[in-house]
């Protein structure tokens, strides 16, 4: 029955997995190493012999462990303060000491490259700021627009919906004008008029008659462009999101090493680890299912019928899933999908960091670090600076050039596109896409009014009338498309 009911179409094609939060897996075990060597602030001689044997047996080059070393130092610092330097005991390894290179003609050639390349930034911010003080503002109020509501124009009765989800009348127009040219987008309109009790024997009637027996059956996993064009949240800046994946990987590292410092990184039991391939908990399988969906590969997950909670993120290197009691009895197909979907979309490595750090304040401080990255001399306030920089410290050790190459590209597009981003929106608007992930899979609003419920949402009703906009629209249309699990 499990197999069955967790399965896609025999047809189904498996796209490109991407999102999920990326990380060496040898430069994680090496992490392991070093926390428990550094955890009393000395390194001594028999434990960096350790290091470097660990080193050399994980392949990892001679920089690169000395970049890893530095950032985990410094995230440590980032936490507490006023914590002493690390002090090794006998002289570094050779091969964790940094090359001599300050006499080579190649690296003063690309020194004076990167100087020259500084100044071009310079000059182009310079007359960006200048261009930008000619710009006219433009106000859009067709949203607003009064009268009775047109017979025929599916777009402008959505643009009703949007300022009021549960406006039945405008719902049953919506209805009308959809039901013989988009009949996939009629009959979930029909649903939402279910799920309000409004609908009548006709919006009734077209749900019963494409009423899918179990969960949907998709052709194919979500592409990287649909989760951006058509399943993220008007409020989700895509921009914040590529600028915070750039660094989740080693903000991952920085928060368990300060975890496993604070003796608080969560231990999970390693027989309760279990396969979604194998598995015959309704649960974990409905994880694996899910994942593929979204083009996504699943996380390690946990079940465990001991905690009462639904399912938790667990730091780690890889981070976890852990499935609660809330989740692993009594739960309906429908909910489990909504939850799985919600829950797998926060660890997209643009959401993940939304996981790692819920406060607005701390997101401020990620945020503001990784634009030091991208530009050292950005002008901060003293107080400002005092926050961001140690961060920094912690994060760009363990940046590759091409991710460094990305935060400065991200960097130029952020100043073009104005220098400013609201990151209390942007995470709402992230929380709100995890949402819109869930509903596509379970494609059952009462499953997901009520799971939200269970995980104790402070704004419900918000969350709802922004799903019900969702499943109404026409990106919806396009994705369902796209799954291959439209109907008519």
């Amino acid at each position: 029955m499990t197999d069955s009911l967790f399965s896609h179409a025999q047809s189904f094609e498996q796209g490109e997995i991407s999102g999920n939060v990326r990380l060496g897996k040898f430069e994680a075990q090496y992490e392991e190493l070093f926390a428990v060597a550094y955890e009393d602030g000395i390194i001594t001689a028999e434990e960096r012999a350790q290091l470097d044997k660990a080193a050399d047996a994980l392949g990892l080059d001679r920089d690169r462990v000395l970049n890893i070393e530095k950032a985990l130092s410094a995230a440590w610092h980032a936490r507490y303060g006023a914590a002493p330097e690390p002090r090794i005991v006998d002289a570094p390894a050779a091969s964790l000491r940094p090359l001599e290179i300050e006499g080579d003609p190649q690296v003063k050639a690309l020194r004076r490259r990167i100087a020259e390349l500084e100044a071009e930034v310079k000059r182009l911010s310079s007359e960006l700021d200048e261009a930008r003080s000619h710009i006219a503002v433009e106000v859009d109020f067709s949203s607003l627009s009064g009268g009775a509501a047109p017979a025929g124009d599916p777009e402008e009765l959505h643009r009703r919906i949007r300022q009021d989800a549960r406006d039945v009348e405008t719902l049953r127009a919506l209805f009308r004008a959809t039901s013989e040219s988009d009949v996939d987008r009629a009959c979930r309109v029909a649903r939402v008029l279910e799920f309000l009790g409004a609908a009548n024997d006709a919006e009734k009637a077209l749900s019963s008659a494409h009423k899918v027996d179990g969960l949907i059956r998709p052709a194919s996993s979500i592409t990287p462009d649909a989760w951006r064009r058509l399943l993220f949240h008007p409020d989700e800046d895509s921009l914040t999101g590529d600028i915070f994946a750039v660094v989740t990987s080693p903000v991952l590292l920085g928060r368990v090493t300060a975890l496993r410092h604070q003796n608080a990184l969560p231990k999970l039991a390693p027989e309760r680890l279990q396969d979604p391939r194998t598995s015959t908990v309704q649960a974990v399988r409905c994880f694996g299912w899910a994942a593929s969906i979204l083009g996504m590969s699943t996380p390690p997950i946990y079940a465990d019928p001991t905690w009462e909670g639904l399912v938790a993120m667990v730091p780690g290197v890889p981070p976890s899933s852990r499935l609660g009691k809330a989740s692993l009895s009594g739960r309906t197909p429908t909910e489990l999908a909504f939850v799985a979907g919600r829950h797998l979309a926060s660890f997209r490595e643009d959401h993940f960091v939304r996981l790692l750090f819920p406060s607005i304040p701390d997101l401020e401080d990620i945020f503001l670090a990784a634009l030091t990255i991208g530009q050292p001399q950005l002008p901060l306030a003293a107080s400002v600076k005092q926050r961001a920089v140690p961060i920094a410290k912690a994060i760009e050790p363990l940046l590759e050039a091409p991710q460094l190459d990305r935060l400065r590209g991200h960097f130029l597009r952020f100043v073009e596109e104005g220098g400013r981003t609201n990151l209390a929106r942007w995470a709402t608007g992230a929380d709100y896409t995890t949402a819109r992930a869930g509903l596509l899979l379970s494609d059952d609003l009462t499953s997901a009014q009520k799971m939200l419920k269970v995980e104790g949402v402070a704004d419900l009703d918000l969350r709802v009338d922004d799903l019900i906009v969702f499943y109404t629209g026409e990106r919806c249309t396009k994705l369902r498309k796209q799954v291959g699990i439209a109907v008519g």
